[in-house]
Formats: C-alpha cells, structure tokens, sequence
C-alpha cells in the first residue's frame, strides 16, 4: 500500500524539497502540504494522510499545538516530527503532545523515507543511535517527581514491565526479543498489551512514560 504523506512547514523551499524526495521513493506519495498548524488540522481532516512531517515553529498555530490536536482527535495519522538539534526541547515537548518520531531536517533523502515508513508501520522512531542518544538528551529536560506507583505501571507484570524498559531503550521488537530470549511474536503480544494497558497510543508514547514516570533514567 502506498504511504500518503502530508509535509507541513512554513517554508515553501523546504516543503517542495521535502516532497520531490519522497514522491520519488517507491510506495510514498505527498498528497498534501500545509503552511502552518492550523492549515494542518484541516488538511488532515479533508486528506486523511498515513503521516504527517511536522514542523515545529510555523506562524498561526505552532507544530506541538497541532500535533496535540492531530492526536486528540483520534486520527490515523502519524506525526513525525521535523526539527535541528537547537529545538531539542521543543521535540521532547512534541513527542509528549503525540508524536511518533523525529528526524533532522538534514536527514538524507533515505533516512527520510525510512523514517516515513518506519512510523507510517506502527513503530517508533526510536532506533537510530543519533536519535536514541537524543531521546536521552530529552528526557533529562523533563523532572517530573517520581511517583511511588504512576498509573497503570501497577497493572503490567513483571515481564511487561522489562519489555517497556527495553523499549524506552531503543530496542527493535527483534532485538528485545534476542535479549529475552523468547520469539518476536510474543515481544508484539507483550507491547500490545502495554500499550493498552498504560492507553499509550504507540512506542515512542511508552518511551516517554518510563522516562517521565523514571522506570528508565537517562545514562
């Protein structure tokens, strides 16, 4: 199935580069593009893209205002968001709002397409060593206290529990999978469960909550 892509970002260079990249990628197709949140809101409403590039500061509604929005209204979109490495806590703030992932605005026309179908998949953008080493730098922006018992945390069991903490690390369904030494379809089964669970809407959301709830503290 083709991957329908809304690219959203006030500026018109980088909304046309971002969308001659991708519609020259096999099985994505930019069906829409928007100048700022707002715009976004509606372009998702009317084109009910599979994901969504978001950028983050955009005149009229900001990217966080519409990412939130995106998400709470329950949408299939996926929000990946679009950012340099001096807007690090605004994509923290994002992906607390819903957002599945992240990529640098210098990422290759390669990363940028896996990253589309890597999020577009249901997965988080959590595996590339840069972008790990970034969700770490993220979290320490955070300092919530912890919580003797964060909700939902008391619901999974113990191996639930040590499936999240691998998540938030960074590893693959497969990975986790070698570390545990059990099949890959019961690590799915397990983050399914987790997900429902916690009422987190994917893995980058379960990430952020054993960041936030300090079931994983950064290194």
């Amino acid at each position: 199935m083709t991957i329908r892509v809304l690219v959203v970002d006030d500026q018109m260079m980088v909304r046309e580069g971002f969308s001659v990249l991708l519609n020259a990628m096999d099985g994505i197709e930019v069906v829409g593009e928007a100048v700022d949140g707002r715009e976004a809101i509606a372009q998702v409403a009317a084109l009910r893209p599979d994901v969504v590039l978001m950028d983050i500061r955009m005149p009229v509604m900001n990217g966080l205002e519409a990412t939130r929005e995106i998400v709470a209204a329950d949408t299939d979109a996926k929000v990946l968001v679009l950012t340099t490495f001096d807007l690090d806590e605004y994509v923290y703030q994002a992906l607390r709002a819903g957002a599945s992932g992240f990529l640098l605005k210098d990422a290759s026309a390669r990363q940028l397409a896996d990253g589309v179908r890597v999020v577009a998949s249901g997965e988080a953008l959590l595996a590339p060593t840069v972008t790990k080493r970034l969700i770490l730098e993220f979290s320490k922006l955070s300092t919530p206290p912890k919580l003797a018992d964060p909700a939902g945390v008391g619901e999974l069991t113990e191996r639930e529990t040590e499936v999240l903490v691998l998540i938030a690390q960074g590893l693959s369904n497969a990975e986790i999978a070698d570390r545990l030494i059990v099949a890959e379809s019961t690590i799915k089964t397990h983050v399914s469960r987790i997900l429902v669970k916690l009422g987190l809407r994917d893995r980058t959301q379960a990430a952020v909550f054993a960041y936030e709830t300090r079931l994983v503290t950064p290194a």
